[in-house]
């Protein structure tokens, strides 16, 4: 589940959002309202549940590996995801180094949300080595200090499982 040439994506575990209001997310570190998005570099590291703490990192080779906590498996493998898509036009890259892009207008996806299916399966059809492990902590460190690229993401969440989330 990759955009288009000339769009990009944004995903949600609710398939019923018609438009997107730019808004201040809760653990926003700038003040400015966005709606946010991302390209196919950075889609792989969405295709998760929304709170799931994740390493998504680039070895100096070219391999890609994504890792999860062990408590996350099953909600993983059991997440309805949906991605919707958008034109780039309206959005400008986000940071130095982007990550994301934002518009900071309304904006309305492209068509209806599309289900991204098999977490694990998309994975493995996109060379992508997920790794399921007891803690992500060591590995993220372990990244780190190597040197590779990483986006690390839901990082505060890591050591709690699913059910922490659940109201």
């Amino acid at each position: 589940m990759l955009p288009r040439p000339g769009e990009l994506l944004h995903f949600s575990e609710d398939p019923g959002i018609t438009e997107f209001v730019p808004h201040v997310a809760a653990t926003a570190l700038q003040p400015e309202a966005y709606v946010w998005t991302v390209d196919a570099l950075n889609a792989p590291c969405y295709w998760f549940p929304r709170q799931c703490p994740r390493v998504c990192a680039w070895a100096p080779d070219g391999a890609r590996v994504h890792a999860v906590e062990e408590a996350w498996r099953p909600a993983v493998s059991d997440v309805e995801l949906y991605a919707y898509r958008f034109s780039a036009a309206p959005f400008e890259p986000f940071g130095e180094r982007p990550h994301a892009f934002v518009a900071t207008r309304r904006v309305v996806p492209l068509g209806p949300p599309e289900p991204v299916g098999d977490v694990a399966g998309l994975h493995e059809a996109h060379g992508i080595e997920l790794l399921v492990l007891p803690r992500l902590e060591e590995h993220f460190e372990r990244v780190r200090a190597d040197g590779w690229d990483f986006s690390a993401i839901r990082m505060r969440n890591a050591g709690r499982g699913p059910e922490a989330f659940t109201s």
